[in-house]
């Protein structure tokens, strides 16, 4: 998608067959151009973040209901009522702030990542067809996750309880349950992570090259917000069943009890065994619901960021 929308800068080298394009030293764009591409990708997941979190507040406490056990379910409307009458307005932006400081850490990561990984493959295997861009995305999703982990243990955690403090949560966490704690999670977060990116990222650059070639829609709004809805749709089924198993590791507590799932897989069992096979998509029109705008929101204004910056199109 890079090389096909728009005539490729110097920020992101392209492969051209000679001696020039096959050094390695080309591969290294100036700081600066670093700096403005995770910037930009940072500051838009930041602000569809901003918008959508309500919906994350929703989805996690949709996830939440009835561990371990079978039983009827409230339903994204039930919960949001039940939130507004015994938590009130406030409690549909717990956990705001750790979630804008993962959104700009983890979405520059996420975005910016990408590319440079995509251009290193294509200098390495001479292509850049789908397998391509969705291994790219995984890379660049299961790396940014790791590292900003501990910023989503503490978002969640915040997010089931409206009296803590983020300070005093992550103190509490460690002192009961160990630094371990902070990345509790990580291998479901990980594969989560690369799943979203991975399909998110390579269904909109694959669906804009395909919308550009077949249609006659051309590099512009309407192309961004129909490659965008396909990425949002196609990224919520594949990652819904791995976003709620990775919401329950991380609310487990360690200390004075005997912890109910030992990694991601057991957990994924027991839900099936015990809650049904429908219960790993519990909130699942919640993730849609926000994932889907998110996804737009982001994507949308990526593009109009980078073409301000002077970037190339996605």
């Amino acid at each position: 998608m890079i090389g096909d929308i728009s005539p490729p800068v110097a920020s992101i080298p392209v492969v051209e067959g000679n001696a020039q394009a096959m050094n390695p030293k080309n591969l290294l764009p100036p700081l600066s151009t670093v700096a403005t591409h995770f910037g930009t990708s940072g500051l838009s997941v930041a602000l569809a973040t901003g918008v959508t979190h309500p919906l994350d507040v929703l989805k996690v406490r949709l996830q939440m209901q009835h561990v371990g056990q079978r039983g009827p379910l409230l339903g994204m409307t039930g919960i949001f009522l039940q939130l507004m009458k015994q938590e009130g307005p406030r409690s549909l932006y717990l956990g705001l702030t750790p979630a804008l400081t993962r959104s700009v850490l983890y979405g520059g990561l996420r975005l910016g990542l990408y590319e440079p990984t995509k251009v290193c493959f294509d200098w390495a295997f001479e292509s850049t067809n789908v397998l391509v861009k969705i291994a790219s995305g995984a890379f660049a999703g299961a790396v940014s996750t790791a590292l900003t982990n501990p910023v989503e243990v503490v978002k969640i955690r915040l997010q089931m309880n409206p009296n803590a403090v983020p300070i005093a949560e992550v103190r509490e966490m460690v002192s009961k349950e160990g630094i371990g704690a902070l990345w509790k999670g990580v291998g479901p977060a990980m594969v989560r992570a690369a799943a979203l990116t991975a399909s998110q990222l390579a269904t909109y650059d694959e669906t804009k090259r395909i919308l550009v070639k077949r249609s006659s829609l051309e590099e512009g709004f309407q192309l961004h917000l129909c490659s965008s809805v396909v990425a949002g749709v196609v990224s919520t089924l594949i990652t819904a069943p791995i976003d709620m198993i990775k919401t329950r590791l991380m609310l487990q507590q360690n200390s004075g009890s005997v912890r109910i799932y030992r990694n991601g897989f057991h957990c994924g069992y027991k839900v099936i065994r015990k809650e049904g096979p429908l219960a790993l998509y519990k909130g699942g029109f919640a993730i849609f619901a926000r994932l889907g705008p998110q996804t737009m929101i982001t994507f949308i204004l990526c593009e109009k960021l980078r073409s301000l910056a002077g970037l190339h199109k996605m």
